[in-house]
């Protein structure tokens, strides 16, 4: 999970069993959907997104969540939308460059968007973790 450029002889000799072994492993893994995908993780900073900020959104009624997902999707600084229960409807992850434009994104486009009764803006300080749930090989292979 930590580096999935590894090569399959690699874990094989970290974990004492045959490159054979560790392939199949990662295709049944892959074929009940434990993997989802592999890729490279982008450092927004980098890109000059430094606000990382999660918006709790109300909804007019829960059942416009789809709808409301259709237009997030059009917003490409969303990278995260989730139906919630609690106080709101769903809870979105995205990145600005600033306040400026996380401003913007607030009034000028979610706020816009039809069903959206309110947002509150919580602004993230620090990522202190960032990880995978943990995978024991026995617990999901029944």
């Amino acid at each position: 999970m930590k580096n999935a450029r590894i090569p399959s002889k690699d874990v094989a000799a970290e974990c004492g069993v045959s490159r054979a072994a560790i392939h199949q492993r990662i295709q049944r893994m892959i074929d009940l959907d434990v993997i989802t995908g592999s890729g490279y993780h982008v450092n927004p900073k980098v890109l000059g997104y430094s606000t990382c900020t999660y918006v709790g959104v109300r909804l007019e009624k829960g059942s416009m969540y789809r709808q409301a997902v259709e237009s997030l999707e059009q917003i490409p600084e969303v990278v995260e939308c989730h139906f919630t229960t609690g106080p709101y409807t769903m809870l979105i992850k995205l990145f600005a460059r600033d306040n400026q434009h996380l401003m913007e994104l607030l009034n000028d486009k979610i706020q816009h968007i039809e069903g959206v009764m309110s947002t509150e803006t919580l602004i993230s300080l620090e990522q202190s973790i960032n990880r995978e749930v943990p995978i024991h090989y026995g617990d999901w292979l029944k």
